[in-house]
């Protein structure tokens, strides 16, 4: 794609959640979010939007944390990174102290570092979450090693 000239813009939860809907590769838009963030082009067409909520693993949902649950871009260079960058500065001013996401196996994880980030764990591939007590659907990410990172 070429290189175009990107800003914020705020995004509404319906908004983020359609353009994760059309964008991205492998998930659904999350259920909740506590704020979202979009860059658009110079014509304020949207190209990328992060979704950025409670930790969605409970152990790490202490109060002072939020998790980048999603982002979605339709290619746009360096979208995610500004983005990453916009919502741990939005994260710090309402009063959190810490911002996570998580990268799958394959995904480069260049976006992250571009905007300071730094990997501080792998987790293993898990086997899913379905047990006989409570099924539950195998979404297609399952038997996929991630990568936690966090702002710096």
């Amino acid at each position: 794609m070429s290189d175009v000239r990107l800003h914020l813009v705020p995004v509404r939860s319906r908004e983020a959640k359609d353009f994760v809907r059309a964008w991205h590769r492998h998930h659904p838009p999350p259920t909740g979010q506590i704020f979202a963030v979009g860059a658009a082009d110079e014509t304020g067409t949207l190209r990328a939007v992060a979704i950025v909520g409670r930790p969605v693993a409970r152990h790490l949902d202490d109060g002072s944390t939020l998790e980048i649950t999603r982002t979605a871009s339709d290619g746009a260079r360096n979208a995610n990174s500004l983005l990453y960058g916009a919502s741990w500065r939005a994260a710090k001013a309402l009063g959190y102290r810490r911002l996570i996401t998580f990268t799958q196996e394959g995904e480069s994880g260049a976006s992250l570092r571009g905007a300071g980030w730094h990997l501080i764990a792998s987790r293993p591939p898990r086997a899913g979450w379905h047990t006989p007590s409570r099924p539950r659907a195998d979404h297609g990410n399952d038997h996929v090693a991630r990568f936690l990172w966090q702002a710096p």
